[in-house]
């Protein structure tokens, strides 16, 4: 990419490759990461930003050993939309216990890392409270989901 993006050249990627997984229903992988460095001419940094988007859109899956994983089915609803509805979901109230880190991994398929990202992004809003060696508990119910 030889022009700077008044977006972020990084967006440019992700939507560039939100296209692509699009255009080709039989792929199951991306390239690696340095292939996608090589394609797009930007750094590593630049690349994993791009992916991170679509990790967190649902549409990629790190998986350990293979890359990035393209996913096709299933709920492509952000992770950190899928695990604010847990709350609904499972009639969770204020003050009940929020599932583990390795509950939330399984349930949702999800890395660890993401995982981890989207708890403290949830604490940061203020939906969940940490006491040390007793997990997580529910502060506040999400506001419902409104659609346009």
């Amino acid at each position: 990419m030889s022009e700077a993006s008044p977006r972020g050249t990084y967006l440019v990627i992700s939507e560039k490759l939100r296209e692509r997984i699009g255009a080709d229903e039989s792929a199951e992988v991306l390239p690696s990461e340095a292939d996608l460095m090589r394609e797009y001419g930007v750094g590593r940094n630049t690349v994993r930003r791009a992916l991170k988007v679509l990790e967190a859109e649902g549409i990629l899956e790190s998986a350990p050993g293979i890359g990035w994983r393209i996913v096709r089915d299933g709920d492509r609803r952000p992770l950190a939309d899928r695990m604010s509805a847990l709350i609904a979901e499972d009639s969770l109230l204020v003050g009940d216990p929020y599932p583990s880190e390795s509950q939330l991994c399984s349930r949702f398929g999800a890395s660890r890392t993401a995982v981890r990202r989207v708890l403290a992004q949830m604490e940061g809003n203020g939906l969940l409270a940490t006491v040390h060696g007793k997990g997580r508990t529910v502060r506040a119910l999400p506001a419902p989901a409104t659609r346009p």
